[in-house]
């Protein structure tokens, strides 16, 4: 029975995997807040400011890396524009709140930066739906926020230092109103005058910031803008294992790779600096994503950088340098996306940022699946009857492949009591009883692989599906029936573990038994094991198995009773 002991190894093997990544899940969650908050938060002078441009041509990008200033780098002309803010709006330093129907901002004066970012339709549990989640925040423990500015290689420019004049403190989306415009105004000594507005639509997480430039000076001036996230580091707690179960870190697309992961080691190794047209760059974590996402085709050098002293690093872009002459305009613009991993409204911003929903190296198949599970859940309006629809729908496919792999298990199974006399006959002579074993096959016309084959051919699929389950945020807080109201997290009382044990023992007794007594014990050990494994699992995952189980016990005792007799 040596292809029962391969199949033995090979699904503990699979399943010791998973469960060891849902357990740092578990963990992450546990202890990341109790552990992040005991990190000091660097200085505000901390922050990279992104030197001007050496001198290079309106084509070329700016061939420098950010640096972190002196303590207490801030121009003069942004001290000036501070004491001149008007008292009817925000003052220098002050908190702007910017709230649509999705998304609740508060911006600051400083920089004109997004300070925090609150994800209206996205509560933190089912427990306080009230409350929610805060995908970008200031203080230590969550640390992450975005930064933009202008860098001038001639003339003043407004960098994430600088002061801006708003004319108020709040900003609401009104009833009957698609957009909603949030200025900031910049002006320098020279006459240089710059807006930097935030446009935020209805039902939309993508924001547009852009920078409206007029050149008052005497004089050309040139420059380009960067715009960056800053992100506190991972905890010992938290990673590096966590990046096999749910990446947290930056990702970036260029004109050479459509995703690319730039972990928190790998800025703290080395800095980054790589040219592109388009492209965008991003900070991720579960279910939700920071990106900023420049026009397509435009010159841009992306960068990287860990800032000293402190667990926090920095994930960037700035763009090739554009020249205002005196009297004249010009502009730079760049999309921000801040919110749910959702494919089709990440499509709509950037291409290929839909990917930053990582099915794994299984995401040829994964995104097929997961195309499949959507479309039924628009028909039926319920996850959990979609995971039902959708796993029936995969044993329909593989329907042949399951008949081939149970009429392999029914004939072995036949062949127990003859087996069974051939160890009583070789004893412990394992090289005779092999011989006579093969023997056996080959005279009953059996391949003991039949039954695993097809089984492994079907493995790829459900390690798909089973990312798809955890990885899409559509499923995040989505009710089933009864009790089960988050397929995200695991059942409460255990019921689909234990019923998902059950279907797993019935399955073994319909198989053929090992003859080693060891393996027969292990066998029957596992449904206990599975289940206490299980019972930490997502809801979604359990019900998965559970359906599969009992299409599996349903489609072998057919094919066991029906299908052999008419042979």
């Amino acid at each position: 029975m040596d292809n029962q002991r391969l199949f033995l190894y090979l699904g503990l093997g699979l399943i010791l995997m998973l469960i060891w990544q849902q357990w740092q899940l578990d963990q992450r969650q546990k202890h990341a807040p109790a552990v992040a908050q005991t990190q000091e938060a660097p200085r505000e002078a901390d922050t990279p400011q992104v030197r001007a441009p050496s001198a290079a041509t309106a084509d070329e990008p700016a061939g420098s890396t950010p640096e972190v200033p002196s303590i207490g780098a801030t121009t003069q002309a942004a001290t000036t524009q501070a004491a001149g803010a008007q008292t009817s709006g925000a003052q220098a330093g002050q908190r702007v709140t910017v709230r649509t129907d999705v998304l609740e901002l508060t911006l600051s004066t400083t920089g004109g930066d997004v300070r925090e970012a609150k994800l209206l339709g996205y509560p933190v549990s089912l427990e306080e739906p009230d409350r929610p989640t805060r995908l970008l925040a200031d203080n230590p423990a969550e640390f992450f926020v975005t930064q933009s500015g202008l860098q001038a290689s001639a003339g003043s420019a407004p960098d994430h230092h600088a002061e801006y004049v708003v004319e108020a403190s709040e900003f609401v989306l009104a009833d009957g109103s698609d957009e909603l415009r949030v200025p900031f105004v910049w002006t320098g000594e020279d006459g240089l005058r710059v807006t930097k507005t935030y446009l935020l639509r209805r039902d939309s997480y993508a924001i547009d910031v852009s920078y409206n430039i007029d050149n008052g000076s005497g004089e050309t001036w040139q420059g380009s803008q960067y715009r960056q996230m800053q992100h506190r580091g991972l905890t010992d707690d938290e990673g590096p294992g966590l990046t096999a179960y749910s990446y947290t870190g930056g990702v970036i697309s260029t004109d050479e790779t459509r995703y690319e992961k730039i972990g928190f080691d790998d800025m703290r190794d080395e800095d980054l600096q790589l040219s592109t047209a388009g492209g965008w760059v991003a900070m991720i974590r579960h279910y939700f994503i920071g990106a900023w996402a420049p026009a397509a085709q435009e010159q841009n050098t992306i960068y990287s950088k860990a800032l000293r002293g402190s667990n926090r690093y920095i994930l960037g872009m700035f763009s090739a340098p554009q020249s205002i002459e005196p009297g004249q305009s010009g502009s730079f613009s760049t999309a921000l996306y801040i919110g749910p991993k959702i494919q089709e409204r990440l499509e709509e911003v950037a291409e290929h940022l839909h990917l930053t929903v990582d099915f794994g190296y299984l995401t040829f198949i994964a995104d097929p699946i997961f195309w499949v599970l959507k479309w039924i859940h628009g028909y039926v309006g319920n996850w959990g009857f979609a995971i039902i629809l959708v796993t029936l729908m995969i044993k329909a496919v593989f329907y042949k492949l399951s008949e081939a792999s149970y009429r392999s298990m029914a004939r072995m199974r036949k062949l127990q009591p003859k087996i069974q006399q051939l160890k009583e006959r070789h004893g412990d002579d394992r090289e005779k009883m092999g011989r006579a074993t093969m023997e056996l096959y080959k005279t009953e016309k059996v391949n003991p692989l039949g039954g695993c084959f097809p089984i492994l051919i079907q493995i790829p699929v459900f390690i798909s599906l089973y990312w798809v389950l955890l990885e899409s945020v559509e499923l995040r807080q989505a009710p089933f029936i009864l009790w089960w109201q988050d397929l995200s997290v695991k059942d409460p009382y255990f019921v689909l573990p234990l019923i998902m044990g059950i279907t797993m023992f019935i399955q073994q007794k319909l198989n053929p038994a090992p003859v080693d007594p060891i393996q027969a014990k292990i066998f029957m050990a596992m449904p206990i094991v599975f289940t206490a494994f299980f019972a930490f699992f997502p809801q979604g995952l359990v019900l998965y198995w559970v359906v599969n189980n009992t299409l599996s016990i349903a489609q072998q005792y057919y094919i066991t009773r029906h299908v052999l007799a008419e042979k």
